[in-house]
């Protein structure tokens, strides 16, 4: 496996970090021991960066996976809390349900301009705080907006960065990928660490998967990639390929040759939560239900978070 430091932070990185989305309740739904034995594979064959957020509901996964683990591991996770209370309630859920004193890396999470970052002053005052108390060790936003990356960029109280960036621009919700790589350009280049998020385009580029993730690798300014692995397979795979080796063939063309969907169930009963959760504009309302466009959706299972009948699953 191949390490580096993310930005002027200071931790060190396996270039391959573990996306916990696709394993929890709002994707696949692993048991806790399966998807607690994927995230303790991905361990053992090198991979100590782990991404994973308060709405994704992995924490115990990654609890488990690493009981009686001896190397250290950098834990990445975030919260849409915009309150220091919430903020505050968030840290110390991380930190109970990780059974960790000190989080890594905290972010604010999906901020989109200048004045999504304003309204969640409070929040990240708090984590700032935190910081100057030890109990996280870096902060910084997700995001999928051009506009965010850039104003984070030159914020220096921001120590890391984790965007949306693939070689199409699936995902970007404000631009261009020519747009979003200036604004990382500039953010590296005053110090933060970056971390990318949908490099393969929620799925999209999974026929050409490769070069999808070698392309974002081979930009210099981005430090690690967080990929969203769950099996076996893909987590042997994903190694092989950040580590410069040759998987097995066999399990390339197996991998290449899935397909994942989102499924709204009939019990939906077209609220519209969900439509506004999305970003991508995948989602819109006909007929007294949800409906999705698959060739926006970024298979990113967020709009299940904002479900409250449960009928959204990506499969």
């Amino acid at each position: 496996m191949l390490y580096t430091t993310l930005g002027a932070s200071g931790l060190k990185v396996s270039r391959l970090c573990f996306g916990t989305l696709t394993i929890g309740p709002l994707q696949v739904g692993l048991s806790l021991e399966e998807g607690a034995r994927l995230i303790r594979h991905a361990l053992e064959l090198g991979v100590n960066f782990i991404d994973t957020a308060k709405s994704y509901q992995t924490y115990p996964y990654i609890r488990k996976a690493l009981k009686g683990w001896p190397q250290e591991v950098v834990i990445a996770t975030k919260s849409y809390d915009y309150t220091a209370e919430g903020m505050a309630a968030s840290l110390e859920e991380a930190r109970r349900e990780l059974e960790r004193d000190v989080i890594d890396i905290f972010l604010l999470h999906e901020q989109e301009t200048a004045l999504t970052l304003a309204g969640h002053r409070p929040a990240l005052e708090y984590l700032l705080n935190a910081k100057e108390r030890g109990l996280v060790r870096a902060v910084g936003i997700s995001s999928h907006a051009v506009a965010a990356v850039k104003t984070a960029a030159v914020m220096p109280e921001i120590d890391i960065i984790h965007p949306l960036y693939n070689r199409e621009g699936l995902g970007i919700i404000d631009g261009s990928r020519e747009n979003m790589l200036a604004a990382i350009t500039l953010a590296h280049k005053n110090g933060k660490g970056i971390y990318a998020m949908k490099a393969l385009g929620g799925g999209h580029l999974q026929a050409q998967a490769r070069q999808a993730l070698e392309f974002v690798l081979a930009t210099p300014v981005i430090d690690a990639v967080a990929v969203g692995m769950q099996s076996l397979e893909e987590i042997e795979v994903n190694v092989a390929w950040f580590s410069g080796r040759e998987p097995a063939p066999e399990l390339v063309t197996r991998l290449i040759g899935r397909r994942r969907r989102l499924i709204i169930e009939d019990w939906c009963c077209g609220c519209g939560n969900c439509v506004k959760r999305c970003h991508q504009g995948a989602l819109k309302l006909a007929g007294g239900r949800v409906m999705v466009d698959p060739g926006r959706c970024l298979l990113c299972g967020y709009c299940a978070g904002a479900c409250r009948d449960f009928c959204i699953k990506v499969i």
